[in-house]
């Protein structure tokens, strides 16, 4: 029986699990990771990452226990820049997926004749999430970075670069800079036009295949054997949502970890195209991944934690027995989650937390309550628009921090109005990373194969009709609770332009 160790980096912490072939945990570790963020600028340092990679690698090889691990892969954040030099040294932070230094950048390259080129070909828009605008914000920026730059890469790339050499990545990674998986080849012309050195992105990879074996040197120092083969997999919404085990049409999968990722399957050949969510070819299933993710999800409730329970010894227990006090609705209480912008379905890097209908009667348990509850209203807002894509979400199979939380998970269900699956295995990034892996190196044929070996269901949640209707109401005041202040939102930016300073602040996690 094989073995396979995970390296996952999330946006808060980076753990690495050590599973066998069948789907079994064998050993994990994991520790945290700090974030430097202000109104614009998120930024972690990829140097801990390596660091912190190196020390859970170690811990959770010392804990496995067995002389051997077959294969080694790497899933992380996706839209996360790395420059570094031509020894994959980092030459400064990396800027995160939520950074939104790049707006000018953004609209510099939508009015670019060569990217509606690329727009046409791909489908795909450009926003500041996405790697050629970071990319055009360092050049613009910070020129003598730009200039010592050999390599422009994600954490997924780096860390692969750091376990055997290579600077490689995945073909759905490298959508993320407008290449073409269908015609396998990144953006040219664009290129040209931006300055960006074609010979400074990644060589793209099949999903499931090896860049190479372990460094000899970092094996002798962690101590794992040197022929370990390092296999490209992909980013952590592909991952977990793989992770999920969903393999049939209109199955779902949410992935509740720091953000929220939710993804259907597909093999619909009319689906329409959407600016509102992605639609990933997914070619070893023949298949689309239709669905995308937003900024914070779990997020939203360690952000609770620390402004309301952080003197409390069970913070999260506390949490859900006062939300559970409070009523459907949090007695008219309607919170707007988007404390860093929204990704899916809005794409409004200006939007900003709200808490609506506030009275004196409220207390921490309805606004508790409240952001409960819009964790649902995230979901329901991405299956409308997956469903104005022409895809219809049947199921869902519900994964990941949150569905610690037996509350939230039954609000999702009432709100969807829909079977909810919670998974045994709540990590289910790195389980998904594992099973693409395996299939990678054929060790099973495909997703419904080793879904059967990793993505086990613990429990169905039911809906309540009942609640779902009453629900209805809350959802229709939450979407028009944002188009309301929509525009406030621009103002509140120009305002801050005059009033702020761009020290970056130190936070405990996202």
């Amino acid at each position: 029986m094989c073995s396979v160790m995970v390296i996952n980096m999330g946006l808060k912490s980076i753990r690495c699990i050590i599973f066998d072939s069948k789907g079994h945990k064998l050993s994990s570790a994991a520790v945290a990771i700090n974030t430097a963020i202000n109104d614009k600028c998120v930024e972690q340092v990829p140097e801990e990452w390596w660091k912190k990679a190196e020390l859970v690698m170690k811990r959770a090889f010392h804990e496995f226990k067995r002389d051997r691990i077959d294969y080694i892969t790497v899933t992380a954040s996706a839209s996360c820049l790395v420059c570094t030099d031509r020894e994959g040294v980092p030459l400064g932070s990396a800027l995160m997926i939520s950074d939104k230094r790049a707006e000018k950048e953004t609209e510099l390259i939508r009015a670019m004749p060569e990217f509606q080129a690329v727009y046409k070909q791909t489908g795909l828009d450009v926003s500041v999430s996405l790697m050629l605008p970071k990319i055009l914000w360092i050049k613009r920026n910070k020129p003598e970075l730009f200039e010592k730059a050999a390599w422009f890469l994600t954490p997924n790339d780096y860390l692969i670069s750091k376990l055997c050499g290579r600077y490689v990545t995945d073909y759905l990674n490298a959508v993320k800079y407008h290449y073409d998986p269908e015609q396998k080849e990144y953006p040219v012309m664009l290129l040209e036009k931006l300055g960006i050195p074609l010979s400074s992105l990644p060589d793209v990879l099949d999903i499931g295949s090896k860049a190479g074996s372990l460094k000899s040197s970092l094996a002798k120092r962690l101590g794992i054997n040197a022929d370990a083969k390092v296999i490209v997999t992909s980013y952590d919404a592909i991952c977990s949502f793989i992770g999920s085990g969903v393999s049939e049409e209109g199955e779902a999968s949410d992935v509740s970890g720091t953000v929220t990722v939710f993804r259907t399957l597909s093999r619909k050949k009319d689906i329409k195209d959407s600016t509102r969510i992605y639609r990933l070819p997914f070619y070893q299933e023949h298949a689309s991944i239709v669905g995308g993710s937003n900024n914070l999800g779990g997020g939203l409730i360690e952000w609770v934690k620390q402004c309301y329970y952080q003197k409390e010894e069970y913070p999260y227990e506390i949490m859900e027995k006062e939300a559970g006090e409070s009523d459907i609705g949090a007695r008219g209480l309607v919170f707007l989650p988007y404390l860093l912008g929204e990704r899916a379905p809005l794409w409004d890097d200006n939007a900003r937390g709200v808490f609506f209908g506030l009275e004196r009667m409220h207390t921490r348990k309805d606004m508790t309550r409240a952001v409960f509850e819009s964790t649902g209203f995230i979901d329901l807002d991405i299956i409308e628009a997956t469903r104005e894509a022409g895809v219809d979400v049947q199921s869902i199979r519900l994964s990941g921090g949150l569905t610690r939380v037996n509350l939230i998970s039954q609000i999702k269900a009432d709100i969807l109005n829909r079977e909810i699956m919670v998974l045994s295995e709540f990590e289910t990034t790195a389980s998904g990373a594992a099973m693409l892996a395996l299939i990678g190196q054929g060790i099973y044929g495909d997703i419904k194969q080793a879904a059967l070996r990793f993505a086990r269901i613990r429990m169905i949640i039911k809906p309540n009709q009942e609640s779902h209707e009453k629900y209805l109401h809350m959802y229709q005041l939450y979407k028009d609770t944002y188009q309301t202040v929509k525009d406030l939102y621009v103002r509140r930016m120009h305002a801050l332009e005059q009033i702020r300073d761009n020290r970056a602040v130190q936070i405990e996690n996202l």
